[in-house]
């Protein structure tokens, strides 16, 4: 019994606190990943922050399912974009199925593991994905939504210690974004 408690009191001068795990994950701060869609005039029409540790592609679904675009006359909000462009990272068939599903053409590059995979099957490999480089082109716009919102010093230097102070400094960069537009 003394042995666990020492261990504990050590743990918790050492820098590591005794009541955490010490494979602890992120959850704000440096390594957070703000996850966003933009439109064709670069702003942010969903925001997500996950831990830094988490993958592109498992946000997908969610960062889309958040767009809510208000209509300048009576109806609903449009929740469907018309296109997606998104790199590699998105580029699998869960990703891919959702927006066959929803309807939603999309421009993804096809991963070059995934070619290497696809060809030697020949026929029965399938057919390459479709991929159109002059919409493709357009994708920076998300790339400059990034910018925009690091313009604002919070942003771009994530002092905040918790992920949900992180998204609401993320949402109030992007409501001055949605203002000045």
């Amino acid at each position: 019994m003394r042995d666990i408690t020492a261990g504990r009191a050590l743990a918790g001068l050492f820098g590591r606190p005794a009541h955490r795990p010490r494979n602890r994950r992120s959850r704000g701060g440096f390594t957070t990943r703000l996850h966003l869609s933009a439109d064709c005039r670069c702003r942010p029409l969903s925001l997500i922050v996950t831990p830094g540790q988490r993958a592109d592609c498992t946000r997908f679904e969610p960062v889309l399912e958040k767009i809510r675009v208000p209509k300048p006359g009576p109806g609903r909000r449009r929740k469907r974009p018309a296109g997606v462009a998104a790199d590699k990272a998105c580029s699998n068939r869960p990703c891919r199925e959702y927006l066959r599903r929803r309807g939603v053409r999309h421009t993804i590059p096809e991963k070059t593991d995934s070619q290497a995979a696809r060809l030697p099957r020949g026929s029965r490999g399938g057919r390459p994905p479709g991929f159109d480089e002059e919409r493709y082109k357009k994708r920076n716009t998300v790339e400059r939504a990034i910018h925009r919102l690091k313009q604002h010093r919070a942003v771009a230097t994530r002092y905040d210690k918790r992920g949900y102070v992180f998204l609401g400094t993320a949402t109030a960069a992007a409501l001055t974004i949605w203002l000045r537009t």
